[in-house]
């Protein structure tokens, strides 16, 4: 019995030997620094040109951008572009059979050509890898908008009519009514984020998120003026209230509807493809 004993100790005493000495023989490494290849973007291009390519609320975009550097990691940059506006609130239908869309309510088509100046500044330079350059941008400037009619209002009250077969007012095509079109002048801004995408520094390739806006002081009229007054006792047919029973279009009785708009914002996404030099 003894002699198992003593074995046994023996064991035991040797394995805290071998457990102690393979313990001192496991070190961590010394941490190593990354080197980062950090450099400025006036160290690789001057200028840069792009075509813009946008998405919004108020449909699709399209238009140029000119960079230029002027700090470490600061550009100036000039926009110029063509989209859509339109009202919040326009709804669009589609006829199943014919494929004709209407909105209702609507009375003006529009699209805006803002020109902005602008700054871009670089952000997260000394963390993120070179060819994924994020950016935050703000830039503001004018606006030039052109409205013209949606439909024929061929009784100019401010409503499109439509009680067929009687008395349609027909809808413009996308080409139609720009002779009786107007001009509008204000004023635009956008902010936004992006990141320019790859590491060869001769072209360019963006994809930019943000929140662009117009306003225009005397408004632009794109939803109805005005519109009929309804009643629940039809005469004629004729769903709305007129003073002639003998002229129901010519004298139907109309109320306040919409108000020109002077504000327009809308989230976009952006993407740009262009040179670097």
């Amino acid at each position: 019995m003894p002699k198992f004993i003593i074995a046994l100790a023996v064991v035991l005493i040797s394995n805290i030997f071998l457990v102690g000495n393979a313990n001192a023989q496991v070190q961590e490494p010394e941490v190593r620094q990354i080197e980062r290849n950090l450099f400025s973007i006036k160290d690789v291009y001057s200028s840069g040109f792009g075509f813009d390519f946008n998405m919004n609320n108020f449909g699709f975009g399209f238009g140029g951008e000119f960079r230029r550097v002027i700090a470490p990691q600061t550009e100036f940059t000039l926009n110029f572009g063509v989209t859509g506006l339109r009202d919040a609130t326009e709804q669009t239908f589609t006829d199943f059979f014919f494929g004709q869309q209407i909105v209702p309510n609507k009375f003006k088509r529009a699209f805006a050509m803002p020109l902005r100046i602008g700054m871009r500044q670089r952000l997260f330079s000394d963390l993120i890898q070179d060819n994924y350059r994020f950016f935050v941008a703000a830039s503001a400037g004018g606006v030039a908008a052109f409205a013209y009619p949606y439909f024929e209002d061929l009784n100019e009250s401010g409503f499109r009519e439509s009680l067929p077969p009687i008395y349609v007012e027909p809808i413009n095509d996308m080409f139609s009514g720009w002779g009786d079109g107007d001009w509008y002048l204000g004023g635009t801004g956008e902010v936004k984020i992006g990141v320019d995408i790859g590491s060869n520094f001769s072209r360019l390739n963006s994809i930019e998120f943000g929140y662009m806006f117009y306003y225009f002081p005397d408004g632009i009229q794109i939803m109805s003026p005005r519109q009929p007054v309804f009643t629940s006792n039809p005469q004629g047919g004729f769903p709305y209230e007129f003073t002639d029973p003998n002229d129901p279009i010519g004298s139907i009785v109309y109320e306040d509807f919409f108000s020109p708009q002077k504000f327009f914002g809308t989230p976009q996404i952006t993407f740009t493809f262009g040179w670097l030099w």
